[in-house]
């Protein structure tokens, strides 16, 4: 049961949107990012919600690392292409731009790529694919982050998260969305461990030594580091086959970054040597396909929603309630949360008062009555 205060959705946006304007984020790009990261809490996703506006976009701007007005440059484009330059700004928006670019082309040529450098972290993945089955096509986008998987036989932290995100549209209420790291967990959620004072479940993390790391707090530092690292998907090792969840990961590595004479690997890295701020420089990539160029899009969307009921209808393990398929978990939390809010733990309670001071914001939440 629930027992953190919610707050409503109008107006922790309209809170986000001041905060970010407040750091000199123009009021445009500030709507976008504050819709981004309240679009994640809206599906459950809180690792990337508004507990992560302050010490991921705002404390970067105040670092000098990343730039509040988000200058695009494009390098090079082609009807079905295109390669932008963020120039450190605002990952999201400089995403927005991209898949607005991906989906034009795409409509009018059946299929688009666009891959950005120099960007920062574009928020939850998902929102970007999301903007294409809103129109009816297919999404796919993938980004390179900070160094925290080692690779299988290895316990140095050389790849980020790097998620591969797909989305589908169909005939049903919401699309099918897969929006997962190539990692067993992400950095955010042991983030979400660390401000809730839980341990990192055994397994996720593994130290210098090799051995199975679950201190969150402790996690987050050794990150940074050098002397821990995350397990990539499947586990240490090849016996749970760890090794598929680190390929992938470098899939994700090379199309974030060689297409756009990127970043990569430990260079992604925010912190130098002695631990101070430096910029990142993320790369990521967006691939929009339009079905009507193949056998048209009511027939894939009919397809694609067989395929999903036939999975939900398929027989369940005892003791098991339902078979969910991707997307669906997230579309059944928008409709729990959609009347009563965004749920604020503690630790991002004290973060939005103290930006809210810090701006002198004319604000009052429920969790202080």
């Amino acid at each position: 049961m629930e027992t953190r205060p919610y707050v409503s959705w109008e107006l922790m946006d309209r809170f986000l949107v001041d905060a970010f304007k407040g750091y000199g984020i123009p009021e445009e790009d500030a709507r976008l990012c504050s819709d981004v990261l309240l679009e994640s809490d809206r599906r459950g996703i809180e690792s990337h919600g508004c507990n992560r506006f302050k010490p991921i976009y705002i404390d970067r701007i105040v670092a000098g690392i990343q730039n509040p007005v988000t200058k695009i440059d494009i390098l090079k484009e082609t009807p079905t292409t295109a390669v932008l330059d963020a120039n450190d700004g605002m990952g999201m928006v400089a995403s927005h731009r991209a898949m607005t670019m991906a989906i034009e082309k795409a409509k009018k040529n059946g299929l688009s790529m666009i891959a950005v450098r120099n960007s920062t972290h574009y928020g939850i993945a998902g929102y970007w694919v999301t903007m294409a089955t809103k129109e009816g096509l297919i999404g796919i986008t993938g980004t390179n982050a900070r160094p925290s998987i080692a690779p299988t036989f290895g316990v140095e932290n050389m790849l980020g998260t790097n998620p591969l995100t797909v989305g589908f549209p169909t005939d049903e209420d919401f699309p099918f969305l897969l929006d997962c790291a190539t990692s067993i967990t992400q950095r955010g959620k042991i983030e979400y461990f660390a401000r809730a004072g839980k341990d990192t479940p055994a397994g996720m993390v593994v130290g210098r030594d090799g051995s199975a790391l679950t201190d969150s707090q402790y996690i987050l530092g050794a990150l940074n580091s050098g002397d821990a690292a995350l397990a990539p998907l499947g586990g240490i090792g090849e016996e749970l086959a760890g090794y598929k969840g680190y390929g992938y990961a470098v899939v994700i590595e090379v199309l974030s970054a060689a297409l756009q004479a990127g970043t990569f690997l430990k260079a992604l890295s925010d912190k130098d040597e002695n631990g101070n701020w430096k910029a990142g420089h993320l790369g990521h990539f967006f691939l929009v396909i339009d079905p009507e160029a193949f056998l048209g899009l009511e027939q894939f969307k009919k397809t694609t929603g067989d395929i999903l009921r036939a999975l939900r209808a398929s027989q369940k393990a005892p003791g098991e309630e339902r078979i969910y398929t991707a997307g669906e978990k997230e579309y059944l939390c928008w409709l729990e949360r959609k009347d009563k809010g965004v749920p604020v733990s503690e630790a991002v309670q004290k973060e939005i008062l103290a930006v809210r001071d810090q701006l002198k914001l004319p604000y009052t939440f429920p969790f202080e009555i």
